[in-house]
This record gives C-alpha cells, sequence and structure tokens, in this order.
C-alpha cells in the first residue's frame, strides 16, 4: 500500500519542446508541460472542456527517452509521483511548485505524430 500514497498517472498532449538541461554531475533532467483534458456538459447539455496544465520532471534515462521521442503536441502517459519544493524570488517572495516527477513515460498515438 505504500506505493499508492504519492502517485499520479496522467495521459495528455505536450505543451511545448521539452527542455533539456545536463548537470554538471552527468544527469540529465527534462522538464515539459503537459494538458490534461476534461470533458464535461454544462447546463444547456453543451459539451465543455476544462484543460488542466502540469509540469512534468524526468531525470535520467527516463529524461533521454524524453529527449528523443517526446516533442511538442506529442500524447504521453505519465506515472510518477507529486513533488512540491518552495524558492524565494527576488523580491524576497516565497513561490511554491507543485511538479509531477515522471518514473515512466508511455508514448502513445500514431509512429507519425
Amino acid at each position: 500500500m505504500s506505493t499508492i500514497k504519492n502517485h499520479v498517472q496522467l495521459i495528455g498532449n505536450v505543451g511545448q519542446e521539452p527542455t533539456i538541461t545536463n548537470l554538471e554531475s552527468g544527469k540529465k533532467v527534462a522538464r515539459f508541460s503537459l494538458a490534461t483534458n476534461e470533458y464535461y456538459k454544462d447546463s444547456k447539455g453543451e459539451k465543455q472542456t476544462d484543460t488542466n496544465w502540469h509540469t512534468v520532471v524526468a531525470w535520467g534515462k527516463t529524461a533521454e527517452i524524453v529527449e528523443n521521442y517526446v516533442a511538442k503536441g506529442k500524447e504521453v502517459g505519465i506515472s510518477g509521483k507529486l513533488k512540491t519544493r518552495s524558492y524565494t524570488t527576488e523580491d524576497n517572495e516565497q513561490r511554491y511548485v507543485t511538479e509531477v516527477v515522471a518514473d515512466e513515460i508511455l508514448l502513445l498515438g500514431s509512429k507519425n505524430d
């Protein structure tokens, strides 16, 4: 049961080209946004779309998969965990960021996407 305490799975479309960073330690990190859509009918019975944006971070071999195969618009499945971090801006304001740290990425859609 401990594996489901902080577990997230998402299927969506990549919002922009992933950013790949090679760290001094030799590790690789990939960052990209992922749009997930939920559909519902409003009070008039018309179909509506609710889009949520998620920041995804991938490390190591998962980052290499992102670098080689993931592009803007591509549909992907993500399995990972939520991670919240904080930082202080130049104006001395505390900011919080929640990201999805991807353990696995599943490439969806056709090969021509």
